[in-house]
C-alpha cells in the first residue's frame, strides 16, 4: 500500500467515501489531492528523477580485466505462475537479464551460470518456480545444461544472495558477475557484500536514457506511473534493508580503488 498508485487510489476512495459524511470538505480535498498527485506521477518527470540515481550508481562492466569465473543472474524475468499455467516461458519486463546472461555465457564458455529465483508470491503453488522455467529458456538459447546451476528456493534478494553463495561456494580470487536491472543493482550489491559474496556488477534493463531524460514528461500516464512505481519500490527496499541490517549502506556504490 506504500507504492504510489495503491496509496493514491486508496486515498481517493477514502475521500469519495467521506463526501457522504459530515467530513465532506476534507473528503473533497483528499479526492482532489489524490487525483492531482496521480497526474504528477503519471505525466511529470518524477519517475526519471527517482530512477536516475539508482541506474547511474554503477558503470557498465569493464571487460578488459579478464574473463569471469561465474555469472549470477537474479530472477524477475519470468512469471512462474503464468509460465506453469501456459506450459511455456512467460516473460516480464526484465527479460534483459536473461538475454544478457545468455550473451555472456556464449562469450565466456568456461564461466558457470547461476540463475537464482523461486517464487516471490506470498501464497503460491510450490510447483511454480522461476528457475525451473529459466533452465529450459537457457537451453533453448544454446547454453549447455551442465553449465547451469538453478537455485529455486529464494523468495527475495536476500535469499538470492545467501542461497547463491551456498550453492557455488566462491573461492578467493574468483571473479563473479551479478546480472540484474540497473535500478536494482545498488540494493543487490549491498546484500551480496553483506553475505560475503564478492561480486562485480553487470547492470542491464535500464528504464531511463540517462541525464538527458531527467526532465522528460510522459505522453502516457501508465508509462510515468510505471517508472515511479519501480523507483519507489526500490527506494523503499533500500530503506528497509538498511534499517534492518541487511545492507551496510543506505545506497551501496562502487568499491573504492
Amino acid at each position: 500500500m506504500l507504492l504510489p498508485t495503491n496509496l493514491l487510489i486508496g486515498a481517493g476512495i477514502a475521500g469519495l467515501t467521506l463526501l457522504f459524511t459530515r467530513f465532506a470538505p476534507q473528503g473533497r480535498k483528499l479526492t482532489i489531492a489524490s487525483i492531482l498527485l496521480l497526474a504528477i506521477c503519471g505525466f511529470s518527470p518524477l519517475g526519471n528523477l527517482l530512477l536516475y540515481p539508482l541506474e547511474a550508481r554503477f558503470a557498465p562492466w569493464d571487460n578488459t580485466q579478464g574473463a569471469p569465473d561465474g555469472i549470477v543472474v537474479l530472477g524477475g524475468s519470468i512469471d512462474p505462475d503464468l509460465s506453469a499455467a501456459r506450459g511455456t516461458a512467460v516473460f516480464s519486463g526484465s527479460v534483459d537479464r536473461i538475454i544478457a546472461a545468455a550473451t555472456l555465457a556464449h562469450r565466456y564458455p568456461s564461466a558457470r551460470i547461476v540463475f537464482t529465483g523461486g517464487s516471490a508470491n506470498l501464497v503460491a503453488d510450490d510447483a511454480a518456480k522461476e528457475a525451473d522455467t529459466a533452465r529450459a529458456v537457457f537451453e533453448r538459447l544454446g547454453i549447455a545444461r551442465d553449465r547451469l546451476l538453478m537455485e529455486r528456493a529464494s523468495r527475495n534478494t536476500v535469499e538470492n544472495a545467501e542461497f547463491s553463495k551456498a550453492l557455488v561456494s566462491p573461492k578467493p580470487g574468483e571473479r563473479w558477475l551479478l546480472v540484474t536491472s540497473a535500478y536494482h543493482m545498488p540494493r543487490s550489491i549491498g546484500i551480496f557484500r553483506k553475505v560475503g559474496f564478492a561480486i562485480e556488477p553487470y547492470p542491464v534493463d535500464w528504464r531511463t536514457g540517462g541525464r538527458r531524460e531527467l526532465l522528460r514528461f510522459s505522453i502516457y500516464a501508465l508509462d510515468g506511473l510505471g517508472r515511479v512505481e519501480v523507483a519507489m519500490r526500490e527506494w523503499i527496499g533500500l530503506s528497509a534493508y538498511w534499517l534492518t541490517g541487511k545492507t551496510d549502506m543506505f545506497l551501496p556504490g562502487p568499491m573504492p580503488p
